[in-house]
């Protein structure tokens, strides 16, 4: 049975994006105006048709990478410097040959689908773009991942103003992963783009993008917002406005 506040279940944190910045910056964005339980994890099992059951809205806050090899031998690790500190371990750890899996299976996308379909809802956020290997979550989200560029300042600027995701937000500046991704869905479920004010391009897409939209899905809703690579990014006072009137939306508070 779910609790009387609303509840969400957020799965959080990867390789790219610890889960201790994510936890402290969803923290404050859930402000007691909004009234949600959050209930954090990174274990991406979690994710299944019984944990949503038991609550009202998934947040997706990782990318769809699982390391199981490592992260190769070669990859720098705080506070040491092979030049310096000589051998990082004696014996020495066998060379293997590291990449990321993707995790999410297919019941999982299927469970994520039905959850929303039923009535449930789901905020992605930034990096959930990178969750690939599922035609059903895929379908939910509404886009999958083309790259970033490293980070650098740009705009967030609001294209529909009369959403109640939108409502009351200005335009605002981050220095942030600028995310650039593949949308699938219809133009007008936009809500704002990012945009590179000193002109630079990536990859040939442009200087913009896509970074948040909200479409109702069945009898659920769905929200996506890209920036969020830092805390910083996640407390910008227009994009805290931004987070709580989407998880409101999201939830159908007034």
């Amino acid at each position: 049975m779910k609790a009387t506040s609303p509840t969400a279940f957020a799965l959080i944190g990867d390789r790219f994006h610890n889960s201790d910045y994510i936890r402290s910056g969803l923290g404050r964005v859930r402000g007691e105006d909004v009234g949600l339980d959050i209930r954090f994890s990174d274990e991406v099992e979690l994710l299944n048709a019984d944990t949503l059951s038991r609550h009202d809205l998934l947040i997706i806050f990782r990318d769809g990478m699982q390391w199981p090899q490592g992260y190769g031998t070669a990859t720098p690790y705080p506070g040491y410097d092979p030049a310096a500190q000589g051998t990082l371990s004696d014996p020495a750890v066998p060379e293997l040959e590291a990449g990321p899996v993707q995790w999410i299976t297919d019941a999982q996308g299927k469970a994520v689908r039905s959850f929303v379909e039923a009535g449930g809802s789901a905020l992605f956020y930034h990096n959930s773009t990178y969750i690939t290997a599922s035609e059903d979550y895929t379908h939910v989200h509404g886009s999958v991942t083309a790259g970033h560029p490293p980070v650098r300042p740009y705009k967030v600027r609001i294209t529909n103003r009369e959403h109640p995701v939108t409502h009351g937000v200005n335009d605002f500046v981050v220095t942030d992963e600028q995310h650039y991704l593949q949308y699938q869905k219809e133009p007008e479920h936009v809500l704002a783009v990012s945009v590179n004010e000193d002109g630079l391009d990536f990859n040939g897409i442009g200087t913009q993008c896509e970074a948040a939209w909200a479409y109702d899905y069945g009898a659920g809703r769905v929200c996506y917002l890209a920036p969020g690579h830092t805390i910083p990014a996640l407390w910008n006072p227009e994009y805290v406005k931004l987070q709580r009137n989407a998880i409101r939306w999201l939830l159908r508070q007034p």
